[in-house]
């Protein structure tokens, strides 16, 4: 589950990959007779968090219900989800900003009681940049359907790359009055791996 963020995300996440793999922290399912092996709840909030916060900075885009299965999870597991590990993990990965801005949103827009919300935060900054998050979701669409992709299939890989790149660029310009540091990481490293992909003709 790499997000290609920062390393320091993608350690943290190896880091809880490796409690199910090799510690067996999952929780099952009976679907119709057959046993389903599901992350445990304490794993599987931070691979739904991390994975939509992957498609939101990287501007793939990221639909409202991948936060809304986010706040259901949070909210089915409430009694027994272990809080102090939970903080500790998104503290270890540097994503509080993300966290507490994603919090305000699905707090203000999409009502999720405030008590099954961890590191929630009724200041103004949060409401100002979940505000903002809802203008770049809502018009991107989920997984960017709302955008127009057509040139990937009719120009030069010159041109489509250009395309990608003032793209990505505008992007990262909305997203850098919401997270400015991972924004920053994020358009560094896709322009590097633009010219590398340029390059080598893919």
């Amino acid at each position: 589950m790499p997000t290609m963020i920062t390393p320091r995300i993608d350690r943290m996440i190896t880091r809880v990959q490796n409690s199910i793999f090799y510690g067996g922290e999952v929780r099952s399912w009976n679907n119709s007779g057959t046993c389903i092996f599901l992350p445990a709840p304490d794993n599987d909030v931070i691979f739904v968090f991390t994975h939509f916060i992957k498609h939101f900075l990287r501007t793939e885009g990221v639909g409202l219900r991948q936060i809304c299965d986010w706040c259901r999870l949070l909210w089915t597991y409430r009694e027994t989800l272990n809080y102090i590990l939970l903080e500790s993990r998104i503290k270890e990965a540097g994503l509080v900003s993300e966290w507490r801005a994603f919090a305000a949103l699905a707090e203000d827009w999409l009502g999720m009681p405030v008590e099954a919300m961890p590191l929630y935060s009724d200041s103004k900054c949060w409401k100002r940049k979940a505000s903002r998050i809802l203008a770049c979701i809502l018009e991107t669409g989920n997984f960017g359907h709302n955008r127009d992709n057509s040139f990937y299939q009719s120009q030069s890989l010159i041109k489509r790359k250009a395309m990608s790149f003032w793209r990505q660029t505008k992007d990262s310009f909305r997203h850098l009055f919401i997270f400015p540091g991972h924004t920053i990481f994020i358009w560094f490293r896709t322009i590097v791996m633009g010219f590398w992909a340029v390059f080598r003709r893919e």
